[in-house]
């Protein structure tokens, strides 16, 4: 974590500073800038292991900017920063990608703890797509049916057929996939995927599920990943003969 860089992109000053302040206690290189068009000249010149990212920005806002991110970096993680009234913002903002929101006002280890998750996520992934051991664990590939998950390449298929996944989708599969038919809740998700043991962040799990379903299903039209009403979700093997 100490050799990742992290662009912060807030135009409040104030908040970019103490933000900057806060992750640089990590050990970790922070770059500030106030707007979208800074932040994608920055973005251009040096790699990022992680943007946090505000959505309300001048000019270009920060959804957009999350898009665009995305579409050129997807191995790059981003974080939305967000007020707690922009519920819809942060659906969107993850349904195009980002990794996780934080809300503001938040407390200095709640950023943190998400900023070291995110960072682990990436380190796992980049350290399988250089052939090292991947820390997710020692075993070489997991296999339920007709999905066959690999490690050492942090690849997917289904059949025959590879699917592209962010390092978290991949986290939450491998998750499910451990533990077939065991119904877990949003906010164990949370606690077990994503490591934090905050309530309130339940659109997290909902959107990185809809996204994974949809690359699941895209080849098979059976839901994998069930939806039990009232308690949380669950991955159904019978589906994957």
């Amino acid at each position: 974590m100490r050799h990742e860089k992290i662009l912060v992109v807030e135009d409040d000053r104030e908040i970019g500073k103490l933000i900057t302040t806060q992750l640089t206690s990590l050990n970790l290189h922070v770059d500030h800038v106030v707007s979208a068009e800074l932040a994608l000249k920055k973005i251009a010149k040096h790699p990022y292991g992680l943007i946090l990212l505000d959505i309300n920005l001048p000019q270009m806002d920060g959804l957009s900017l999350c898009r665009k991110i995305k579409e050129h970096y997807p191995t790059t993680s981003v974080i939305l920063l967000t007020a707690l009234s922009s519920d819809m913002d942060r659906v969107i903002g993850l349904e195009m990608g980002a990794d996780d929101y934080i809300c503001k006002p938040f407390f200095a280890r709640e950023l943190q703890a998400r900023v070291k998750t995110q960072l682990r996520h990436r380190a796992q992934l980049l350290a399988s797509q250089n052939n090292d051991n991947s820390p997710v664990d020692s075993e070489q590939t997991l296999n339920i049916g007709s999905l066959n998950i690999e490690f050492s390449s942090h690849q997917v298929y289904l059949g025959k057929q590879a699917l592209n996944l962010t390092a978290t989708e991949f986290d939450l599969l491998v998750y499910f996939a451990r533990h077939p038919n065991h119904v877990f809740s949003r906010q164990q998700l949370l606690d077990k995927v994503w490591g934090y043991q905050h309530s309130g962040y339940e659109h997290t799990v909902n959107s990185h599920i809809n996204r994974l379903r949809a690359k699941l299903e895209e080849h098979q039209q059976a839901p994998i990943i069930e939806t039990v009403w009232g308690v949380g979700y669950k991955l159904n093997p019978s589906q994957l003969n």
